[in-house]
């Protein structure tokens, strides 16, 4: 099993991490570590494996071997393995949390809650191992009964990023398990030791040599390690959540060897607060969704398209909120606002906030900084021409956006490349329904905020932000192969 132990994991001394492939830990090829540090400190963390092209081939190699034995195992095996990865998971919080907190800057808020979706995943994923259900289809051949057969798609490349990185780690690999795929997990080069602990996991509860193998690699390397997994014959699937920007390279190298992809992308999420809306609901949604985890998360509230009629009245009860939102170290329990993840992320917020308020934007509450902490901070006035209008800022600041009317609002809604999540609040229940369909994301939600993910959920986005959908019956679609398979059962007259 993976090299890294449960009680090296807990503590603050330095460790190291190896690769994990075909049910061993191994040194990269030519012993090549490179080393993680806390962001805030400069204190070194780990040495991590840094793996060649040459690894990620072997890697994908071993879980093409372990394929036609992991695909055999019966569902309810590997419904039992999957429930026990969950328990296992569970038990390991108190380890997760100050990790996360080391690595990517996690509160400890932000932490647990990884842990609890992380194991809610595992748990659908358990619950989904009976679920490769066909169908038969009717023939218009006398005597032939087709059917249509669900398979394992193969082996699955999952590549996962730091901002949650318990839960994007584990949802990179769970459904693709629970129906028989091997899989490839290639680490966060931010986060290497939290998705290291996610492989170790699953093994200890039970998946088999092979069919789970870790990559984990230097960030200069990244490209031809990924170019690698991709490109190899036996990969059959890509699944991959990041940003749009990576997204759209994995794709065009996918594209070039025909291997199918399920890409989560980035986004900037508006939230509609119509005339009618209930401005304190509203308030508390957009503080929370705006604000959690520093803003890095891929569903946060970045537009407030805010009906002008209201706009003073909710401008006052969000700055109130989130004036009063604690920032400080990610070790303190009462930490709401933690660090960002490194300068180059904090420069690009300071960036934004700098154009829009040269170009006449208003700074209603936050936008100091101190090294990687940032206030939560608030902007009125934003307009199409500063560039937080369009620039996901995955950072902890909001642009409020007056507009006059539901169709205004809509239409600025729309006026984005993006389209991952989105949230409407109204008190008109039809109203909301009309809305949040002319809206164009694959998830809106209607009185409630925009970060909200279950595993049960189809979950994803359109255009930039990325297409497939995670989540049961859509991984279903995304993870297996349906095939057409026909027997004949009487004899068959054929033209010539």
């Amino acid at each position: 099993m993976p090299s890294i132990t449960p009680d090296s994991m807990a503590c603050e001394d330095f460790v190291s991490s190896e690769l994990f492939i075909g049910g061993a830990s191994i040194a990269a090829e030519g012993g090549r570590y490179f080393t993680t540090t806390e962001a805030v400190t400069g204190e070194p963390i780990a040495d991590v494996a840094a793996a060649s092209v040459s690894d990620a081939r072997r890697a994908v190699e071993a879980a093409a071997a372990a394929l036609p034995a992991w695909a055999a195992v019966a569902p309810g095996e590997r419904r039992a393995i999957l429930q026990r990865a969950a328990a296992l998971l569970e038990e390991r919080a108190k380890e997760f949390v100050p990790l996360m907190g080391r690595e990517m800057g996690a509160t400890a808020s932000w932490a647990r809650f990884n842990v609890h979706v992380a194991t809610g995943m595992v748990q659908e994923a358990a619950a989904q191992t009976y679920s490769m259900v066909g169908d038969t289809i009717p023939s218009d051949i006398p005597g032939l009964l087709a059917m249509g057969v669900r398979q394992p798609a193969g082996v699955v490349i999952g590549i996962a990023p730091w901002n949650a990185p318990l839960i994007l780690g584990v949802r990179a690999v769970v459904m693709p398990l629970a129906f028989g795929n091997t899989v490839v997990l290639k680490a966060s080069e931010q986060a290497p030791l939290t998705q290291a602990m996610i492989v170790e996991t699953l093994v200890n509860a039970g998946v088999p040599a092979g069919a789970i193998n870790l990559i984990s690699n230097a960030p200069e390397d990244a490209a031809l390690v990924v170019k690698a997994l991709i490109s190899h014959p036996s990969t059959a699937r890509v699944n991959f959540t990041g940003s749009t920007k990576v997204g759209r390279a994995i794709a065009e190298v996918a594209g070039r060897h025909l291997k199918r992809v399920v890409l989560e992308l980035g986004g900037k999420a508006p939230m509609l607060v119509l005339a009618d809306a209930d401005l304190d609901k509203a308030a508390a949604a957009a503080n929370f969704a705006a604000f959690m985890n520093q803003g890095e998360i891929c569903m946060s509230t970045e537009r407030l398209i805010v009906d002008s009629a209201v706009a003073d009245v909710f401008a006052e009860k969000l700055v109130a909120r989130a004036s009063r939102l604690t920032v400080g170290a990610p070790s303190d329990p009462s930490t709401q606002l933690g660090p960002l993840v490194h300068v180059g992320a904090r420069d690009h917020v300071v960036g934004l906030i700098e154009d829009a308020k040269a170009k006449g934007a208003q700074v209603l509450c936050g936008g100091a900084y101190d090294g990687l902490y940032m206030e939560a901070t608030v902007l009125r006035g934003v307009t199409k021409d500063m560039r937080i209008y369009t620039e996901e800022s995955f950072g902890p600041v909001v642009s409020i956006i007056e507009v006059n009317g539901a169709d205004a609002a809509v239409e600025s809604a729309n006026d984005s490349d993006y389209g991952l999540a989105a949230a409407v609040f109204t008190e008109n229940t039809g109203t909301g329904m009309q809305v949040a369909q002319r809206i164009r994301s694959g998830i809106c939600h209607i009185n409630g905020p925009t970060v909200h993910d279950e595993p049960q959920m189809p979950f994803g986005g359109v255009g930039a932000s990325g297409w497939g959908r995670f989540g049961s019956k859509a991984a279903l679609e995304e993870f297996t192969e349906l095939r057409w398979i026909t027997m004949s059962t009487s004899d068959r007259h054929y033209p010539i």
